[in-house]
């Protein structure tokens, strides 16, 4: 099964693959999570300073991350697709080229748990951005795309970490 987490920064999603990592249900789990300091180091821009070049490579490893079989991946397309839409750089036509791109990966995912930024205050990790206006936009566009480019199966979860692993064992049980 491929699971994805989708959801603005700072609302939990690397400590929720982490945690679900620790389970026995997810031994068989390919776990992906948060590469930012690895790629700002590279010098690829993120947040608001993205280009077409920066989300490509975003694009990329959604894509080699859905070879696995058993996928668990703090994040999806639908993050990608977000953060190219409020990006300052990148052209209408572009984005709407790498939109087209990014949601052809989209119906792979078995299921997408959206992760609610409702309650979680922003961490700044020296990466991400921490404006919350920002953030806001990233979270309305995710939803946005979510609802435009429906996934086969979608799932919102929120609530402190061990009430979100409840929720997520309780829907892969559907």
């Amino acid at each position: 099964m491929k699971i994805g987490l989708a959801g603005t920064m700072s609302v939990g999603k690397t400590t929720l693959v982490k945690a679900l990592l620790e389970l026995d249900e997810f031994k068989d789990y390919t776990g992906c999570v948060e590469r930012s300091k690895y790629l700002s180091d590279l010098g690829i821009p993120l947040n608001t300073d993205s280009s077409v070049k920066g989300q490509l490579v975003f694009i990329a490893e959604r894509a080699s991350e859905l070879f696995n079989d058993n996928l668990l991946t703090d994040r999806t397309v639908y993050d990608v697709c977000a953060f190219t839409k409020e990006a300052k750089s990148i052209k209408s036509n572009e984005k709407e080229i790498l939109f087209d791109a990014a949601m052809l990966l989209a119906k792979q995912y078995d299921i997408i748990f959206y992760v609610s930024p409702e309650g979680v205050d922003i961490e700044n990790n020296g990466i991400r951005e921490t404006n919350p206006e920002y953030r806001d936009r990233i979270d309305k566009s995710i939803k946005w795309f979510l609802q435009t480019y429906k996934p086969k199966r979608t799932v919102e979860i929120k609530g402190s970490t061990e009430e979100r692993i409840a929720i997520i064992l309780n829907e892969l049980k559907k």
